[in-house]
């Protein structure tokens, strides 16, 4: 099948997003001391500030999204800044919500590493009057206010079984190199895929799951792994930035390199080489820079109190007005396939 690429929205930030993603990797320079005495639902005269707890910093992907944040919170007057863990771990982030909420920060933006693990820390935060919005991997529900969906996940699901599905004619083993076992999106979403395979591609054998922990190494191991243990295999899912581009250095110097196959999420920036060298035919991803960007308003509409809950709408700038959908979430739109063709006109 061929797949129609859709424009994907804001790309005239694109070099915006660029320069403050070098920022964005040491974003905890504002601080969290300053101008922050007014609680999450003060909103009135302060600047809102906005702590983003990425899954691990110095992980591109988040990199990116971050920026985003860091362009919105600009945007709006804010005051924005960046912590996390250098490993993803719930505990790992769980001193960085207590952390901000003893400071006193209007809204929290958390990738959760787990999705019961945070929930404790949070429910401080939120009882202290601060908004918790999560994005790209969510808490249960009623931990937190609002959920920024990158994508609907029965969609990201589909499209990375479809890519893989026709790089390797629709027949053959294939294996899924995941991030954490435990992470609440990558699960979902390799649920989703199993589903999808079982229906409409029978002909397909997912002959095992493995993990790499978001860890460049480790993922890169796991690949060689899979290819020594499975010597039939002929395509590779990752649904992780860090994973996907792991694999791919590895099968690029390889001689599974053309024999075996590789799809997944990850960015134009980290796999742009692997498929110029012909590692990899096709991927699929949204745009981080503006998953940040509208969880960073979400969290301001929050704060100011124009939205609660399901059914409440926002004005996201450059993105537009978005609506609070069932379960406090709010989605982002469709996922976009990146090939060689389109590749070079984006740079995140």
């Amino acid at each position: 099948m061929k797949f129609q690429n859709r424009r994907l929205s804001g790309l005239a930030a694109v070099a915006l997003v660029a320069s403050l993603a070098l920022s964005a990797c040491g974003g905890d320079d504002d601080g969290g001391d300053d101008n922050n005495s007014s609680g999450g639902g003060g909103g009135g005269g302060d600047a809102t500030s906005v702590t983003f707890i990425p899954k691990n910093l110095g992980n591109p992907y988040f990199d990116t999204s971050n920026a985003g944040g860091a362009e919105a919170v600009e945007e709006f007057g804010g005051e924005y800044e960046e912590v996390g863990p250098a490993e993803a771990s719930p505990d790992g982030q769980v001193q960085y919500i207590n952390t901000a909420t003893q400071q006193g920060r209007n809204a929290l933006v958390i990738s959760a590493n787990d999705p019961d693990a945070l929930c404790d820390a949070i429910g401080e935060a939120r009882d202290a009057d601060i908004a918790v919005v999560t994005y790209d991997a969510d808490t249960n529900p009623d931990c937190r206010d609002i959920f920024i969906n990158q994508a609907d996940s029965a969609g990201i699901a589909k499209v990375q079984v479809d890519l893989i599905a026709e790089q390797i004619g629709g027949a053959g083993e294939v294996a899924i190199l995941s991030a954490a076992a435990n992470a609440t999106n990558q699960n979902e979403w390799i649920g989703l895929m199993e589903e999808e395979l079982a229906a409409n591609h029978p002909d397909i054998e997912l002959v095992e799951t493995v993990y790499g922990d978001d860890d460049d190494q480790k993922s890169f191991d796991a690949t060689a792994a899979l290819l020594q243990k499975h010597p039939n295999l002929k395509g590779i899912i990752s649904p992780t930035t860090v994973g996907i581009a792991a694999a791919a250095r590895y099968l690029s110097t390889s001689d599974a390199k053309g024999k075996v196959a590789l799809t997944g999420l990850g960015t134009p920036n980290q796999m742009r080489e692997y498929v110029k060298d012909g590692t990899v035919t096709a991927f699929a991803l949204w745009n981080p820079a503006d998953l940040g960007y509208l969880a960073a308003y979400a969290a301001k509409a929050l704060v100011d109190g124009d939205i609660e809950g399901e059914g409440d709408s926002f004005e996201a700038g450059r993105l537009g007005e978005y609506t609070v959908g069932a379960d406090n979430t709010v989605l982002l739109g469709d996922p976009f396939v990146f090939d060689a063709e389109n590749i070079d006109d984006f740079d995140f």
